[in-house]
């Protein structure tokens, strides 16, 4: 009988075999280098992934109380959105600020909106997770600044700035300032968080959005992982000892629809990055060459077609990423191809985490899927064409220098063309939109977003201008402009700027007149 289909490969080009008769030695046991079946010997049986469901719109206060009503239902961490003036640089009432004032995520200028949006939350209690990047400097010392007036021990604060800007260049968008001086604040964050917050990561390395523009998992592995070394590199290059930082770097990765390539990618990712601290940066620790990562349901993958349907899609994701081995997860709305997600969608996305914590199995016995043939075929795939992207990243110089070159940026927008065609030729089935199609009504219980956002926030933003040591502020930013045009860190200078009530807007126009800013082309 003939096949479905001419030939079975996944999205990364690798040929799927119908079956498999043998396979390699099973790798090492969980917990010992490589890592390749997980960073802990006992993984979920002692301890579950961090549970987070990523929130932030609206008013400071909508927030708080999305992150309260998450705490309530049993997330273990929680995980902050901004909204895009804040991940740019500007205050919410500049004029590039009009239209987008609490939209994709909430608005913050000033350390009195970063006390609103945690009030009643103790920081020294959970774990954060802010998705931000060229701003994260100033969001961090933000969040450091609420934790000392809330009286926290800093060396128990815990949680994840993304803190990633090369993918920005690569993928997504939201940078500020040219890429040497964007490297520099990063390496400036990873020397000040080991001495003041040390359980703090200081990087959430991101192959997410760089999937979520298209690229396949191979491409995923291997760009994520060139990233990483070029942090490794600034930072040693700033002087600083692989084990002394190392061991905080922390990566993200996006779970997509193929199950069993998406488990191995984990696993791939992890031997990889292990074998690259190791021999090439010559890490002594451990710790230093354990990959540890948050994964997140893809996106990209939702529909707005029966949108349902997306509860299904997220399982099958969140299900790989707990059997490849994830430290954190968070699970998409299914409504979330249509706005942002309602409460009931968001409980809807725990309860996926929680059902397969609680009574699926998954997570009762380590690495489930060793030893699968297939799926230790996909590893070694896997491996094998990530290296090979890296070596021809490396031949040019490293990550940056690709991304300048567009290398990057091209081998991802080709791979989502090759991605669409396999759609549209319904070789690539997506159930609902190219096939099994029905008619529906629209789907109009979605989130709403008061537009009166914009100007609540002009009015709290001028309140705190008028109320605050304008001398003190003014000190404390040309403190950071000065060490900002040396060689100072930047940390310290950037924390006293948001104790004295500084504003986001004001601490990047600040660096923005010592760096200039990065334009593409």
């Amino acid at each position: 009988m003939a096949e479905r289909k001419k030939k079975f490969e996944t999205d990364s080009g690798i040929e799927i075999p119908a079956y498999l008769t043998k396979t390699e030695a099973l790798p090492i046991a969980p917990g010992e280098y490589p890592f390749t079946r997980g960073v802990y010997a006992d993984m979920y049986r002692s301890r579950l992934w961090t549970m987070r469901q990523y929130a932030g719109f609206g008013t400071v206060e909508e927030s708080n109380e999305r992150y309260r009503f998450l705490l309530r239902q049993g997330v273990t961490g929680l995980s902050v959105a901004f909204d895009l003036p804040t991940q740019i640089g500007y205050d919410s009432d500049h004029a590039m600020a009009e239209g987008e004032v609490g939209k994709v995520g909430v608005a913050i200028d000033t350390l009195a909106d970063m006390e609103r949006l945690f009030e009643g939350i103790s920081l020294e209690g959970v774990s954060t997770s802010m998705t931000i990047n060229s701003t994260a400097a100033i969001l961090l010392a933000l969040y450091v600044a609420l934790a000392k007036k809330q009286g926290a021990d800093l060396k128990k604060i815990s949680g994840t700035v993304q803190n990633d800007i090369l993918k920005e260049y690569s993928s997504r968008g939201t940078y500020i300032y040219p890429p040497r001086q964007s490297m520099r604040l990063i390496t400036d964050i990873f020397k000040w968080c080991g001495a003041t917050v040390p359980l703090w990561n200081t990087i959430s390395i991101s192959g997410y959005h760089m999937r979520e523009a298209g690229c396949t998992a191979a491409q995923e592995i291997a760009f994520t992982l060139a990233n990483g070394i070029a942090y490794t590199e600034a930072a040693i290059a700033a002087g600083m000892d692989v084990d002394d930082f190392a061991g905080r770097l922390s990566f993200f990765f996006n779970i997509h629809n193929n199950f069993l390539e998406e488990i191995a990618k984990l696993r791939a990712a992890r031997r990889m990055w292990a074998k690259i601290m190791k021999e090439r940066f010559g890490a002594k620790k451990e710790n230093s060459m354990k990959l540890r990562f948050h994964s997140q349901t893809a996106g990209s993958t939702l529909t707005a077609q029966q949108p349902e349907n997306n509860i299904v899609r997220t399982t099958v994701q969140a299900l790989a990423a707990v059997l490849g081995g994830t430290q954190s997860l968070h699970c998409n709305g299914f409504d979330e191809a249509l706005a942002l997600p309602t409460e009931n969608a968001a409980r809807i996305a725990l309860r996926t985490q929680q059902i397969i914590a609680h009574e699926s199995g998954a997570a009762d016995t380590v690495d489930p899927f060793a030893g699968s043939y297939i799926v230790e075929y996909f590893t070694d795939a896997l491996e094998k064409r990530a290296n090979e992207y890296i070596a021809a990243i490396d031949a040019m110089g490293g990550a940056v220098k690709a991304i300048e070159a567009h290398y990057v940026q091209d081998e991802i927008a080709k791979a989502s063309y090759e991605a669409q065609k396999r759609i549209e030729s319904k070789e690539q089935i997506v159930v609902g939109v190219n096939e099994f199609i029905v008619d529906e009504p629209p789907f109009e219980k979605t989130l709403k977003i008061d537009e009166s956002i914009r100007e609540k926030q002009m009015k709290r933003l001028n309140d705190v201008r008028q109320s605050r040591n304008a001398d003190a502020v003014r000190a404390a930013l040309d403190n950071l402009s000065r060490a900002a045009r040396g060689d100072e860190n930047m940390m310290p200078h950037i924390l006293a700027a948001v104790e004295c009530y500084a504003t986001l807007g004001e601490i990047s126009d600040t660096l923005r007149s010592c760096w200039g800013e990065y334009r593409e082309g």
